[in-house]
């Protein structure tokens, strides 16, 4: 399994995860920051665990954040 962490306060959206894996993220239409699709809010970190086939994509999309607020890791 393949845990996703990811800080939303400190997202700027600039879109790199969503274009990345439009799968798993999306951009807030309130906000205008991504929303990890399936995460679960644990004191502002946003937490998802997904399949291994989900890994390259979700490492690619914290590759492509600017900001370093994605965090991936094999559970």
């Amino acid at each position: 399994m393949v845990r996703i962490h990811y800080q939303r306060a400190k997202c700027i959206g600039c879109n790199g995860c969503v274009e990345a894996h439009p799968e798993r993220w999306r951009i807030s239409r309130k906000d205008g920051r991504s929303t990890l699709i399936g995460g679960e809010n644990r004191k502002g970190m946003f937490v998802a665990t997904v399949n291994n086939e989900e890994y390259d994509a979700n490492l690619l999309a914290a590759k492509n954040c600017p900001v370093n607020i994605i965090r991936v890791e094999l559970a």
